[in-house]
């Protein structure tokens, strides 16, 4: 098959693991950096151009594509798809996966139990806003962000009303989620593809930040998930219609809360656990490119 690598950077391991064993295979690959594609438009011609050239014939793409390119990014995938053209990540999944709050509609609507939240903006209640997350510490987040960007810990009120002061003068839209202390510093991550969890571990803190994020400093150890985690983990992948991703929850004393369903998740994951993510990932494509895409059943 002729296989398309959608991503700014060639070098980085994701994706030299993907077409590295793309290879392997037998397939054709090309890393394509989406950023300097463009498209044109007239009736049912949809085009992608790359380095003045028009792609053509493409059976797959894998989309690998960055947070600060999320609307450009999703828009060449979405060409593609006009194409016909089977793609491992649907472009509206790509989307609202990169929204925190329709993120957490979603799984909310599914019946996944997440870290209660509150969404706001211009509210002047910010009292009240502390009394629907059982009052300080609390978790603030910009509604957009990754990597542990834009997320602060309030450990006090004071602290939280200052935060939330702070978003309410420069008109930026936040979440404030309930703090998990007994998972502070820890969370899992799950990597989910085409229902299955292919490898995961536990992402800790190497100092007193809160965050766990590996961007952020952490450390990776693998492990292996309980069934109710496993269970969840599939269930919030199948609830944003997203057939390769990582799952991030925290293990609260009520069970599982899942943090983010992550479209683009790094394979730093095969080396802290010696799986074959990148394998998994081909295997798909070779079992379903050649059914075409399928309709996306997630209808948010």
């Amino acid at each position: 098959m002729n296989i398309a690598v959608l991503s700014k950077g060639p070098g980085n391991y994701s994706t030299k693991r993907l077409v590295e064993v793309a290879l392997s295979r037998g397939h054709n690959v090309q890393v394509i950096n989406y950023a300097k594609c463009y498209v044109t438009l007239e009736k049912r011609r949809p085009i992608v151009h790359y380095k003045e050239h028009e792609i053509k014939n493409i059976d797959a793409i894998i989309p690998r594509i960055s947070s600060s390119l999320t609307k450009y990014g999703s828009s060449i995938v979405r060409q593609f798809e006009m194409q016909n053209v089977f793609t491992t990540t649907s472009s509206i999944a790509i989307v609202r996966s990169r929204d925190k709050l329709r993120s957490l509609q979603i799984l909310s609507k599914a019946g996944i139990d997440i870290p209660k939240t509150v969404f706001a903006r211009e509210t002047a209640d910010f009292e009240g806003v502390l009394e629907q997350v059982g009052g300080a510490p609390v978790v603030i987040k910009i509604a957009r962000g990754t990597h542990g960007n834009g997320v602060v810990l309030a450990e006090t009120k004071k602290a939280a009303l200052a935060v939330m002061q702070a978003f309410y003068v420069e008109g930026v839209s936040f979440l404030v989620q309930e703090y998990i202390g007994e998972s502070a510093g820890v969370d899992i991550r799950a990597f989910v593809v085409n229902g299955k969890v292919v490898a995961s571990m536990l992402r800790q803190s190497l100092d007193d930040d809160f965050r766990s994020n590996l961007h952020q400093g952490g450390n990776g150890i693998p492990i292996k998930l309980t069934e109710e985690e496993r269970r969840v983990a599939l269930r919030a992948a199948k609830a944003m219609g997203l057939t390769i991703c990582g799952v991030d929850m925290m293990r609260s004393q009520r069970g599982p809360l899942v943090l983010e369903v992550n479209c683009s998740p790094g394979f730093f994951i095969e080396k802290v656990t010696g799986r074959d993510v990148s394998s998994s990932i081909i295997d798909y494509i070779e079992q379903n490119a050649k059914a075409g895409r399928k309709k996306d059943k997630v209808g948010a």
